[in-house]
């Protein structure tokens, strides 16, 4: 399983989402959007969104956090 996660360093919700990764042990890769507006307009232009915490698993856009929530829900 690949997973990426777009994140900034005061989002609280990014932190639930690394916090829900970690314990069901899944290895992620982070991207901190914090201080790079370029990776944060081009993550905008490919979800529409401005919120972070967003979770691509597989390649596959999951969304926020709750949305995270309820994928690891779907597929216990």
């Amino acid at each position: 399983m690949t997973v990426e996660v777009y994140t900034t360093k005061t989002c609280p919700y990014c932190f639930a989402a690394k916090d829900l990764l970690q314990k069901n042990k899944v290895t992620y890769k982070e991207y901190d959007v914090s201080f790079n507006p370029e990776m944060r307009r081009k993550l905008m232009n490919k979800t529409g969104l401005r919120t972070v915490p967003q979770v691509y698993i597989n390649g596959k856009h999951v969304g926020g956090f709750t949305d995270l929530v309820n994928y690891f829900l779907a597929n216990q």
